[in-house]
């Protein structure tokens, strides 16, 4: 599998952007897709993940109504919607894949990463 994430920018505060994910490989609708960020200096950390029927979601606490994971599986992509951004959602945001149904929060549990989009957010 192979991921190709864009959709990385600057933006002030309080805007938007929509991070794409695009995979490679058949069996896409399969996975589970997760997106994580790792900022400056800091630990890389789960931002969302969505089951292969989207059926099943997770967020992390910080974006929790602020953004939106979703999938196409005909066109083998997962997207980001990030609204409201904040100053602290700077990092480079990376998409990855886990093998099962599950939608988990732990980076061990995905197999295949792609190589990150940035974003940086202004005050």
């Amino acid at each position: 599998v192979q991921l190709q994430a864009s959709g990385g920018g600057l933006v002030q505060a309080g805007g938007s952007l929509r991070l794409s994910c695009a995979a490679s490989g058949r069996a896409f609708s399969r996975y589970t897709m997760g997106w994580f960020r790792q900022a400056p200096g800091k630990e890389r950390e789960f931002v969302a993940a969505i089951n292969w029927s989207g059926g099943n979601t997770a967020y992390a606490d910080s974006v929790k109504g602020r953004f939106t994971i979703s999938r196409d599986n005909a066109k083998n992509t997962v997207f980001l919607q990030m609204n409201s951004l904040k100053p602290e959602d700077t990092a480079v945001y990376y998409c990855a894949v886990h093998g099962g149904s599950t939608a988990p929060r732990n980076s061990v549990y995905y197999n295949y990463w792609g190589q990150g989009t940035r974003v940086t957010v202004s005050s």
